[in-house]
């Protein structure tokens, strides 16, 4: 009697499937068991339909749909109790309630995104094509929404009592609203954020946005609503709603934040939950007065503010769980409703061209001809036109929106579903086919002025032969003037004592004289001199924030002004500058990872710059570590991305490029000794009451350069670049000429121990398959033989060896005295140079060392690198700091960095 009277009360039994439950049961007094099957299906569903996807650069939501469709009646539903067993009718209602609240979510974060000051700033071109864009797609919507509505009509689940006026209201929106957060996506997928194209679509669609919300809120009006009195009735009160939340809450809200210090340091917990609080208020009330409930949580969003970045850290605490667990829950259901089998006619698929016609060419064409209007070439303009025709989840809402409202049947809903699908997947193809990224470059230089349309040079000298002539004045370069400097939190000490080194020696000022007591003759005053006699170094910096596909992201760009002046180490930089009296800029630029490089070479070159400095990585991370006290640095040369950042920098760099390995230049390293860990017992000891005593200063602020010079390009600027650091009085250099000479008699030389070059920030357990092995190209050659002939072979000028001499002659007494230049010859080039660092760098506790190479050395390259294999395996670390590594910075830098030279290492590439 007991189990009868359990099982009559609806109790779940406590055993499960030990006592024989059926997990896929859906049981309404206990269905989360069901629940978790249905989500974790469907999420993973998503996921591995994504992944193909993402390498056509599709956005997540074409996953989430075609997911639905195939676990829906689509494919999956035709299999016999699929649909009963995962799926049953009683269980959909939990389903769709859980999608639903957090589609208000999401458009919160909606309204979060739209920047009215985008609108504002850009408001002549957006409303233009954003009106062109809607209106044009309206009309042609009106049209077909005549023969829609009289054809299907009649079909299951379709409300007798809508109007065609309410039924051609919806059509209409339904073809002309953009897909606002799936297009911030895919512009920022195609990095066209930044171009003019990307601006002009993104204030479009802000506008786009808003008026198509305010469209379907008025057509759900007209439907929930008994007359027309009553709907205006509503009308009023969702104006006065909007008029309560602009001009009552918002000033309350923004006090509170003020009052909180939420708007300064980001929304605490409690402003958190009020915020949600307030969601969940709005979207109760626009819900009960006959509005959808998701717009009050667009209207939430709409009213909090920007400034701050309160909207971005707000949206960095929600957007994962909604976008990971809400989202493809509401649009699987839309694949789930979707049911293709239902266009079984001619007349159907008919009417499923002329929709995605109409999506198509009404929505391009509007978008089209307004931005040419506005004075766009063409091709922007059709690539305009193109992106304002992307749908996505924005129609999949409103399409559930009308089919929940019974204006469409499933059969419509299903015709409208396949529009959305096609043009979101081929938005993204046709904008990489219209606008690509040498036409995007073509436009900047034709708006400069440097080409024409055709990419054809306007001024005289910007052809082949001038660039080489180009190339080749920057290697000789004999001061760098102008440097872009990489800027990291945790290089900034490195990067700073070395851009200040390279301003060489200012001039003092005069002391000075209070203005009362200043004596100056009436005859011949003396004329004022500038403190700055010679030009100023100028230092660019640039600041890197990886782009993802996260929306808070994404908001960034849009704020990248304010969140700009808010950075801390670009603050720091500019502090930096003012304090030294430099002529220094900096600025963010927020894009993905995989642009880092060519975002960074790019602005190197409209700046003009002669040297690019690029400080490694302290933990192997392309992007700042979030929190430095779990940095591991024994990632730092081993993080394929980061390696393939520095390569593509190298190798696209219009001007020098120097790489600089810090190990405690100017500031402390990334090393980490063994500290005492506090325990609960000592927290309450009064021996850790004391603060830790301060880091006393440097006493000693010298620098010492080392600098083996082999020759070539790379070896030439950095020459001039060490001579120009010594023109600081703070440092003095050893430039040695090394020469291989074969078979030279030399003493044996004093390479550190394995068990003494251990450091942290040296990578471990590299496999062997890392060791510097030659190609089937050098091995084929015999270098010893050509070496020889080519250092015995008296009648070929020594180039290099004049060279050098001549810079040892020319050198300027002011700095004679810091610098010592000398010549070695030897037949191990490698065991040199670390032997004699060892000699010249990391004896005194200064400010640190340098170690200076050139990263190419030319025709002992193949030497070098059969030597390089025994020094690794003589410092006990064969694989050395592996490939990457080494195909960044060269065979002599790897093998400075593993033996453990106690100076930082700076490694330099000529441009050309």
């Amino acid at each position: 009697m007991a189990g009868g009277s359990g099982n009559s009360t609806g109790v779940s039994s406590q055993a499960g499937i030990l006592e024989g439950m059926n997990p896929s049961h859906y049981n309404p007094n206990d269905p989360l068991t069901l629940f978790i099957i249905q989500v974790s299906l469907i999420i993973g569903v998503c996921r591995l339909l994504h992944w193909p996807l993402s390498k056509l650069r599709q956005p997540r939501v074409i996953a989430e749909v075609i997911g639905g469709i195939i676990l829906g009646p689509t494919v999956m539903g035709r299999i016999p109790g699929f649909k009963d067993a995962i799926f049953p009718a009683a269980s959909m209602p939990l389903l769709s309630l859980v999608a639903n609240l957090g589609l208000v979510i999401f458009l919160f974060l909606v309204g979060l995104e739209v920047d009215m000051r985008l609108l504002l700033v850009n408001w002549k071109v957006a409303a233009s094509v954003s009106a062109a864009g809607m209106m044009l797609p309206f009309g042609f919507g009106a049209a077909i929404a005549y023969g829609l509505y009289h054809q299907f009509r009649d079909d299951n689940g379709v409300n007798e009592n809508i109007s065609f006026g309410v039924y051609l209201l919806f059509i209409g929106v339904a073809m002309a609203i953009t897909a606002f957060p799936v297009l911030a996506r895919i512009l920022t997928e195609l990095k066209l954020l930044g171009t003019t194209v990307g601006t002009i679509v993104l204030s479009a669609g802000v506008g786009n946005d808003v008026v198509g919300w305010i469209l379907l809120a008025l057509t759900v009006a007209l439907v929930n609503a008994g007359t027309g009195l009553t709907a205006l009735y509503v009308l009023l009160i969702s104006i006065g709603w909007v008029l309560f939340l602009v001009y009552a809450v918002r000033p309350v809200f923004i006090w509170l934040l003020r009052h909180d210090g939420s708007l300064e340091n980001g929304p605490t917990q409690s402003m958190v939950a009020l915020t949600m609080l307030m969601v969940l208020a709005s979207a109760f009330f626009t819900n009960i007065i006959g509005v959808h409930a998701i717009f009050g949580g667009f209207l939430i969003g709409l009213i909090c503010p920007h400034e701050g970045g309160f909207a971005v850290r707000l949206t960095e605490k929600i957007e994962d769980l909604v976008s990971v667990l809400f989202l493809p829950l509401y649009f699987t259901l839309s694949g789930l409703r979707t049911n293709i089998g239902l266009l079984n006619g001619g007349i159907s698929w008919a009417y499923v061209v002329g929709v995605i016609g109409i999506a198509f060419f009404a929505k391009i064409g509007g978008g089209t001809l307004a931005a040419r209007a506005n004075g766009l070439v063409w091709r922007e303009s059709f690539t305009i036109g193109v992106l304002m025709s992307c749908k996505g989840l924005v129609e999949l809402i409103v399409l559930n929106i009308g089919l929940q409202a019974k204006i469409l049947s499933v059969r419509v809903f299903t015709i409208f579903v396949i529009m959305a699908l096609v043009t979101t997947f081929a938005t993204t193809p046709l904008v990489t086919y219209l606008y690509p990224p040498w036409y995007q470059k073509r436009m900047d230089a034709w708006r400069r002025g440097e080409v024409d349309l055709e990419g054809n040079p306007i001024q005289p000298g910007d052809d082949a032969s001038s660039q080489g002539t180009l190339g080749d004045q920057k290697v000789v370069v004999t001061k760098f003037s102008k440097t872009t400097v990489l800027l990291r939190l945790e290089s900034m000490p490195s990067i700073l004592t070395l851009v200040n080194l390279l301003t060489g020696e200012r001039a003092q000022p005069e002391p000075k004289v209070h203005r009362s007591k200043a004596v100056i003759p009436e005859e011949n005053p003396p004329p004022s001199r500038s403190l700055i006699k010679k030009r100023p170094l100028e230092v660019h910096g640039v600041r890197l924030v990886e782009l993802t596909q996260r929306t808070s992201t994404v908001m960034q760009v849009s704020e990248v002004d304010e969140l700009q002046e808010r950075d801390p180490v670009i603050n720091v930089f500019r502090s930096f500058g003012k304090f030294l009296n430099m002529a220094i800029s900096a600025a963010l630029f927020i894009t993905p990872e995989d642009s880092f490089a060519e975002t960074l070479v790019a602005k190197a070159a409209d700046h003009s710059s002669d040297l690019l400095l690029i400080p490694w990585s302290e933990t192997g991370a392309i992007s700042d570590a979030q929190d430095p006290q779990y940095a591991n640095a024994e990632n730092r040369f081993t993080t394929q991305q980061h390696n393939l950042f520095i390569s593509k920098a190298l190798d696209t760099a219009a001007c020098t490029t120097a790489i600089m390995v810090n190990r405690g230049f100017g500031g402390p390293s990334m090393e980490r000794t063994l500290t005492r860990a506090i325990s609960q017992i000592s927290i309450r000891s009064p021996k850790n009451a004391d603060p830790p005593a301060p880091v006393p200063p440097v006493a000693d602020p010298s620098h010492h350069i080392f600098f083996p010079f082999f020759g070539g390009p790379d070896d030439t600027i950095a020459m001039r670049f060490v001579l120009q650091l010594a023109t600081n009085t703070n440092v003095t250099a050893t430039i040695v000429r090394v020469v291989y000479k074969a078979g030279v008699t030399e003493e044996p030389l004093d390479l550190p121990a394995p068990a003494s070059i251990h450091r942290p920030d040296l990578p471990r357990g590299l496999s062997m398959s890392n060791v510097p092995t030659l190609s089937g190209e050098d091995t084929a050659k015999d270098p010893t033989v050509q070496l020889q002939a080519t250092v015995s072979n008296s009648t070929v000028p020594d180039a290099e060896g004049a060279f050098f001499q001549s810079m040892a002659d020319s050198v300027p007494a002011a700095i004679s005295q810091r610098v010592l230049f000398e010549t070695a010859e030897t037949a191990q080039p490698i065991h040199y140079v670390i032997s004699k660092a060892k000699e010249e760098v990391g004896l005194s506790k200064n400010a640190g060392d340098l170690v200076i190479l050139g990263r190419s050395q030319l025709d002992l390259q193949t030497h070098i690198r059969r030597e390089l294999v025994s020094v690794l395996a003589s410092l006990g670390a064969p694989s050395g700091a592996g490939n990457e590594t080494r195909k960044c910075l060269g065979d002599v830098a790897e093998a400075v960095i593993v033996s453990g030279t106690k100076a930082s290492i700076i490694v330099l590439k000529a441009s050309g």
